[in-house]
């Protein structure tokens, strides 16, 4: 994963969400899922059921009114 920057880390829903709208904006994002790692290596996670997000470098300026967008919604949920 050179040149990928984690992003974002939420739950499932919200990284669906995300992750769709990336999509339509053309950008290559990544979904990691580290707590599914640690299961399948015997370990065990903190972090259970939270997904990270992860950009090229490059398309991280194009990928930042995703987040401030869902974030900026969140605010106004609250």
């Amino acid at each position: 994963m050179l040149n990928y920057i984690k992003v974002f880390s939420g739950y499932f829903i919200d990284i669906q969400r995300i992750f769709k709208e990336l999509q339509n904006l053309n950008i290559s994002a990544i979904v990691k899922d580290e707590s599914e790692y640690a299961r399948l290596g015997g370990l065990g996670s903190p972090f259970h059921g939270i997904l990270h997000i992860h950009v090229h470098e490059d398309e991280l300026e194009r990928a930042k009114p995703v987040f401030e967008n869902f974030l900026s919604e969140l605010e106004l949920e609250y």
